[in-house]
C-alpha cells in the first residue's frame, strides 16, 4: 500500500495553503498543484490520525467523475503531468497518485450541496420546519427517505476550523447574481442525477454530495476541487438500504458515528481514532473506489 501522508513537504514549490485535506502549491502564476493527503476532517475539525491510502482513493475517484461529467461542465484539470511540475524524483514519489495539476481559478463563495435523500442536517431541518434550506417537502417523510426530486441546498464556505452554514436560494442569488446562481444549481443537479444513476447500477446510493465551482478568465463556470468522493458525499450500500434507519456507509459517516459516541464538543483538537476505526474506514473508501471505477 502507498505510504500514509498526513502532510506534504515539497520544497520546490511555494505552499499556498493547507486545507482540511488538501495541500495546495503554486505552479507559476496560472496553475496549482493540489495534493490530497490522508487527513480526515469531521464536523469541520481535522482529526489527528490519517486514513491510510485515502488521498489516493479521493484522487482516483475524482479523476473518474471529472471524465464522466466533462460534457456537462468544464473542470479544472490542466493536462500538465506531475513530472512537468515536480522534476525532483523524491518529491514526486512523496505525492505520486495523490497530486494533480490544475488551472488556477477564482473560486465561488458557496458550496453547491445537492440532496437526493433526507439525511444529516437536511433531516434535522425537515423535522424542525418541514423544509430543507427553505424548500418545502411533503409531510410524513422518514429518515433517509428518497426525496420526490433532487434538491439544491447550498451553504457558505467557512474557513478551516469554522462551520459551514446552510443558506437558501435567495441568499445564493445575492452572493452570485441571478444567472450564475441558477447555472450553479442546474449544473449541480444535472451532475448529481447522472452520477447517482450510474452509482446505483453498481450498488451504491449517493444520498447527497457537495460540489465546488470557480470562474475562469472568461467568466465560464468550471468544476473544481473534488467530485463525488467518499469525503464530499454520503455513499450507502443499496442492498441494505432501508428508510427509517440511518444507513451503513462507504464514507466518513462511519467516523462521524463513532465520534458521536464520545464526550467531545466538536471543536479542535479532534480526538484520536482507534486502530479498528481507521482500518475499517480505509477499507470502506477502497470498496467505494472499486465499485465505482472498475
Amino acid at each position: 500500500m502507498q505510504q500514509t501522508l498526513y502532510e506534504s513537504t515539497l520544497t520546490s514549490l511555494p505552499l499556498l495553503v493547507r486545507g482540511k485535506v488538501r495541500d495546495v502549491y503554486a505552479v507559476g502564476d496560472d496553475h496549482l498543484l493540489i495534493v490530497t493527503t490522508d487527513r480526515l476532517s469531521a464536523f469541520d475539525v481535522i482529526l489527528p490520525d490519517p486514513i491510510p491510502g485515502k488521498g489516493a482513493v479521493l484522487t482516483a475517484v475524482s479523476a473518474f467523475w471529472f471524465e464522466q461529467t466533462r460534457d456537462l461542465v468544464p473542470n479544472h484539470l490542466s493536462g500538465l503531468s506531475l513530472a512537468e511540475v515536480l522534476p525532483n524524483a523524491d518529491e514526486r514519489a512523496q505525492v505520486e497518485g495523490r497530486a494533480i495539476v490544475v488551472k488556477k481559478l477564482s473560486a465561488l463563495p458557496v458550496e453547491a450541496i445537492v440532496r437526493g435523500y433526507l439525511i444529516g442536517s437536511g433531516w434535522k431541518d425537515y423535522q424542525r420546519s418541514g423544509a430543507v434550506c427553505g424548500i418545502a417537502l411533503p409531510p410524513g417523510l422518514q429518515l433517509a427517505d428518497r426525496l420526490p426530486e433532487t434538491i439544491f441546498t447550498p451553504s457558505t464556505k467557512a474557513e478551516v476550523g469554522a462551520h459551514d452554514e446552510n443558506i437558501d436560494f435567495a441568499q445564493t442569488r445575492s452572493l452570485l447574481g441571478d444567472a450564475l446562481a441558477e447555472q450553479v444549481r442546474d449544473v449541480s443537479i444535472a451532475i448529481y442525477d447522472r452520477c447517482a444513476a450510474y452509482a446505483l447500477e453498481r450498488g451504491i446510493i449517493i444520498a447527497d454530495t457537495k460540489f465546488e465551482f470557480g470562474l475562469d478568465d472568461d467568466d465560464r463556470l468550471v468544476l473544481i476541487d473534488e467530485v463525488l468522493t467518499p469525503d464530499s458525499s454520503r455513499f450507502w450500500p443499496a442492498d441494505s438500504y432501508m428508510p427509517g434507519t440511518s444507513p451503513d456507509s462507504f464514507d466518513k459517516q462511519f467516523v462521524r458515528d463513532y465520534l458521536e459516541t464520545l464526550d467531545w464538543d466538536k471543536t479542535p483538537p479532534g480526538p484520536a481514532l482507534p486502530a479498528g476505526v481507521i482500518e475499517q474506514t480505509a477499507a470502506k473508501y477502497r470498496e467505494a473506489q472499486r465499485r465505482l471505477t472498475t
